[in-house]
């Protein structure tokens, strides 16, 4: 794994941050940044050797769960406060985006409730496992992952995928309203299409699907990991101390755009 540059601003020193989804993609390229902006980091995931191999590089801690388990959920935030002693950043990242869910007249009951339930339903039980603890300590950051695909509608439709990140969007939002005077910001974070191995399984591969999709992208690229980690480590920061039940859009300019550069 690449080693990233080191922030010169180290605005997290001390503070514990659980990652879900940490063991690649933007998962992993965050916990590498909060780790080099001072935090503690907390890895989870479902693949052992891929999470323990991200908490082994950041100094953290790896929890293997199953963010879709309420009771597995609530051991890893358990965890992050036992082993150093508090609960301040929750990035709440975890997600699927599987080929079955795609239009509405071919994707099934089962692989819509499949998406929901690790899209949706696992960032409700991440955010219900970390208030407590924040609401204790009288402050906290919470970043739900949604995406660029909650603002804007799309002819190329993962039905379920699109709907579980309005529900985030909606979900943060309220969150954010409920629990501001209890010191805690909540933030949907939502990115564009990023390049990371899920990406380029689904579209990259496929230059045809990358190029209707890159057509839109006002810089012509797709995301990446690192840039969206930057972004949650200063929605994780007090740099961000006024951001709060914000859709924090970093889109490359997508959601801005009608007719890109040729």
């Amino acid at each position: 794994m690449t080693e990233q540059p080191r922030p010169t601003s180290h605005r997290l020193p001390g503070r514990t941050a659980v990652v879900t989804g940490a063991a690649g993609g933007i998962g992993l390229a965050t916990a590498r940044r909060l780790a080099a902006e001072g935090a503690h980091v907390v890895c989870a995931d479902i693949d052992d050797k891929a999470g323990k191999a991200a908490a082994d590089a950041v100094g953290g801690l790896f929890v293997r769960a199953d963010v879709t388990d309420q009771e597995q959920v609530e051991a890893l935030f358990r965890a992050a406060h036992d082993t150093y002693g508090s609960v301040d950043i929750a990035f709440n990242n975890a997600g699927i985006s599987p080929p079955e869910d795609d239009s509405i007249l071919t994707t099934t009951l089962d692989a819509w409730k499949r998406v929901q339930e690790v899209n949706l339903t696992s960032v409700y039980l991440c955010c219900k496992a970390a208030l407590p603890y924040m609401r204790r300590q009288g402050k906290g950051s919470i970043i739900n992952t949604a995406s660029f695909v909650a603002v804007l509608g799309s002819a190329t439709s993962q039905i379920s995928y699109t709907a579980s990140k309005g529900g985030v969007l909606a979900l943060s939002r309220e969150l954010g309203v409920q629990f501001a005077r209890d010191g805690i910001r909540v933030n949907a974070l939502c990115p564009g299409p990023v390049n990371t191995p899920l990406l380029k399984e689904l579209f990259a591969k496929d230059p045809e699907r990358a190029a209707r999709r890159l057509v839109h992208v006002p810089g012509g690229r797709f995301a990446e990991p690192e840039e969206i980690a930057a972004a949650v480590a200063f929605l994780a920061s007090d740099d961000a101390s006024f951001v709060n039940a914000a859709e924090f859009l970093v889109d490359g300019g997508i959601s801005g755009a009608y007719v890109t550069p040729m």
